[in-house]
């Protein structure tokens, strides 16, 4: 199947495939006709599925076919997304989808000058893609409206509700046209989203690409069982073996990511970190270097764990577990992008042992051991409080609470593991010959 068959206009078709376009991925081929009918969507599906194209391609159809210019200070379609990376990857690559087209879209995220970003929109745009606390300050300042907007996206809605924004969703949707299309997708599924799927979507199509919070079957995953003083040292072992090749590697804090980072940097690597701390013009210099090849490993909080389209990552590395057993899949998905072969390493100390149980538990699968014993689960440990890796309290992309310190652990000679572990409008990134 190509695109043409799924029903979008021509040109549009004309366009995808001058970017290398032609095949549509599994979500994109059950999602778009949905869409393009006008039915709400509840898309599930694993990061680099092509999600940004599955809700952005039917929309882009629908405004090319009405022909109608927006309005001063109004939006047709609203895209949200959790973090800034993630907002500015969709909003490049529905700029590519529009391309040679009257259609205009904006981007508003934190951490950026709101000033330019209020004469952006002081004409109109027909997409505009935001974080959740920018679109708040924008909307108290009256830079902009919402009662034309009759498409409403939510990208990687689980990771809104894990990062608090159920309170802005709840302030912005009511300010949209009542009659609208709305579009919900997601990598995996927790029970809040049920409740958000019934509240923000009317008799919606569900698609489903693979289960919710299972890994993609090309990566290759291992965990070596490692004191929490002797981790760097491995770290530095294992990425040594392979300098030449990118990696992500994942940690819980923003304080933490940065010393990781230098002593990285002071034996020979050549490093960058991403985290809440770091300016938003910071945090994409860091990008770009990672994507051009300049710099090979990039240390990172959970706010790169989604949004990262690189398709030449080969592996990812979690220093610390995260606290939220799905994020772990978010995170190691930024590896076998594509089709692409990669791998995900987890160094787990004593005190992670739960976070390691609840995510071997969501994915229904364990995880290969590649040195080390399972640590012993002592009597009351609890999982340690999040990290403080965001990017911000609004819509910057991130904010957590600072971390306790780490309780202690002992290695449980011979232990076997742990075992188990109303109207809406709607995709993904392009490589290669398919959009993701």
């Amino acid at each position: 199947m190509d695109f043409d068959m799924l029903g979008l206009a021509p040109r549009l078709v004309n366009v995808l495939k001058e970017q290398g376009i032609t095949d549509p991925t599994p979500i994109q081929t059950q999602a778009i006709p949905h869409a393009m009918n006008g039915r709400d969507v509840m898309g599930l599906a694993q990061t680099g599925s092509g999600k940004t194209a599955a809700f952005g391609l039917p929309m882009i159809h629908a405004l090319l076919k009405a022909g109608v210019k927006p309005n001063p200070k109004t939006t047709r379609g609203l895209i949200l997304a959790p973090t800034r990376e993630l907002a500015k990857q969709i909003s490049d690559n529905l700029t590519a989808y529009t391309k040679g087209s009257h259609l205009k879209v904006a981007l508003v995220v934190g951490g950026a000058g709101i000033v330019a970003q209020t004469k952006r929109l002081a004409g109109g745009v027909d997409l505009l893609v935001a974080t959740p606390g920018r679109l708040i300050d924008l909307l108290d300042r009256r830079a902009v409206r919402l009662d034309e907007t009759i498409y409403l996206v939510l990208d990687e809605a689980d990771q809104m509700l894990d990062m608090g924004f159920i309170h802005a969703l709840r302030r912005i949707a009511p300010l949209l046209a009542k009659d609208r299309q709305t579009m919900m997708f997601s990598a995996t599924m927790p029970k809040l989203m049920g409740e958000l799927a019934g509240t923000y979507l009317t008799d919606a199509v569900r698609v489903q690409v693979n289960p919710p919070g299972q890994a993609v079957k090309k990566i290759n995953q291992s965990v070596h069982f490692v004191a929490q003083a002797a981790k760097t040292d491995l770290l530095v072992e294992l990425l040594d073996k392979h300098r030449d090749e990118l990696a992500i590697v994942f940690g819980r804090t923003k304080h933490g990511c940065e010393k990781l980072y230098k002593v990285l940097e002071k034996k020979g690597f050549a490093a960058a970190s991403i985290h809440g701390n770091k300016s938003q013009g910071q945090r994409q210099r860091a990008l770009d270097a990672f994507k051009a090849g300049k710099t090979r490993v990039l240390v990172a909080t959970d706010v790169a764990a989604r949004g990262l389209d690189i398709p030449d990552v080969r592996f990812v590395y979690n220093y610390d577990l995260p606290n939220v057993a799905e994020n772990y899949v978010h995170r190691i998905g930024r590896t076998a992008r594509a089709g692409a072969d990669g791998s995900a390493v987890a160094l787990v100390a004593p005190d992670e042992m739960i976070e390691l149980q609840d995510i071997e538990k969501a994915m229904k699968d364990t995880i290969p051991v590649a040195t080390g014993r399972p640590w012993e689960i002592q009597p009351g440990q609890k999982k340690r409080p999040n990290g403080g890796g965001g990017g911000g309290r609004r819509g910057a992309g991130g904010g957590q609470r600072s971390g306790a310190p780490r309780a202690a652990g002992k290695p449980a000679g011979g232990q076997g593991k742990p075992a188990g572990r109303r109207r809406n409008g709607g995709g993904g990134q392009n490589r290669g010959k398919s959009a993701a």
